[in-house]
């Protein structure tokens, strides 16, 4: 099976909240929205599935766990100015785990969504 989309699922705490941030915030197009157990957004070739407590990926593992949020593994957004990303999330109430870190390959910057899933944008060295 082939696809043109990269598929990536995100347990989330709430599916409205986390739909209307991916689709405000970062600037995600809705496919599905089946609110309040599942939604699925896409930007460019990714495509993130919202997984709600009430969705089949919430339901507790036959040892008794159950799936959650949060981690840090990360789906990694690339932009063109990070300073800009930066003051435009800030201005609209994003919370970030770190500063913006330089390395080698760029700069980054984490923060998470509404359930404490962690994203990172990146703008690459020039």
């Amino acid at each position: 099976m082939t696809t043109d989309l990269v598929s990536v699922r995100y347990l989330v705490d709430d599916v409205q909240a986390a739909l209307d941030f991916y689709t405000s915030t970062l600037g995600f197009t809705a496919r599905m929205n089946a609110v309040p157990a599942f939604a699925d957004v896409t930007r460019g070739n990714l495509r993130l599935l919202l997984s709600g407590p009430a969705s089949s990926a919430g339901r507790p593992m036959p040892d008794g766990t159950t799936p959650g949020p949060g981690g840090w593994n990360r789906i990694h957004l690339i932009v063109e100015d990070i300073d800009a990303e930066v003051t435009r999330l800030r201005e609209a109430g994003v919370r970030f785990r770190s500063d913006v870190v330089t390395g080698p390959g760029g700069r980054q910057i984490v923060f998470d969504d509404p359930s404490g899933n962690p994203v990172e944008v990146f703008q690459p060295a020039t």
